[in-house]
């Protein structure tokens, strides 16, 4: 038995939850969000809650059931509330801004990194140190996220480069005399 999957996804008051030709139609204040239905699983909206169930006792089912109450409930977080993830840069000289639809990024590097702003995503630079991302879609937010921190990963000596907010860097100690 799924513990995440026998607890119903509460919709929040302003969304909106639809199920036509196997495809779950979420639309709320973020946006209006869709994903296909697994056969191996029975969906259900009643009232203010959307229940995942498995259709059938296959092992495929019992598999796909936490996952799918998972994703049901990322895609009405999504479009009531937004994800949100916040990368911190550290070093001399390291620095990030939003001009236009490109997110620039001064890392270290001879040229400066121009990195485009996909749709659905918003990219925000508080200061120079900090870039805020945030979207309706989990997997895309966390997908920009990982591209942005792929230009310069923090290294364990000094600990400069992009990095997660609250993400531990393990730290090495240098040369010795």
């Amino acid at each position: 038995m799924s513990r995440i999957g026998k607890k119903a996804v509460p919709v929040p008051a302003g969304v909106t939850a639809t199920i036509n030709d196997r495809i779950l139609s979420v639309k709320g204040p973020k946006g209006e969000m869709s994903m296909p239905l697994v056969d191996d699983i029975s969906y259900t909206i009643d009232g203010a809650q959307i229940a995942v169930q498995p259709a059938n006792d296959t092992k495929r089912a019992r598999a796909f059931w936490g996952m799918q109450r998972t994703l049901v409930s990322n895609l009405v977080t999504g479009v009531s509330d937004g994800f949100t993830k916040v990368l911190e840069i550290t070093g001399v000289g390291y620095r990030a801004s939003v001009q236009g639809k490109n997110l620039k990024l001064q890392l270290g590097y001879s040229h400066d990194v121009d990195f485009p702003i996909p749709d659905g995503i918003t990219i925000k630079t508080p200061d120079q140190t900090t870039v805020e991302i945030s979207g309706a879609d989990k997997q895309r937010v966390g997908q920009v996220a990982a591209e942005i921190r792929r230009w310069r990963k923090p290294e364990p000596y000094k600990g400069k480069g992009i990095k997660y907010r609250g993400e531990y860097i393990f730290r090495k100690e240098g040369k010795k005399k």
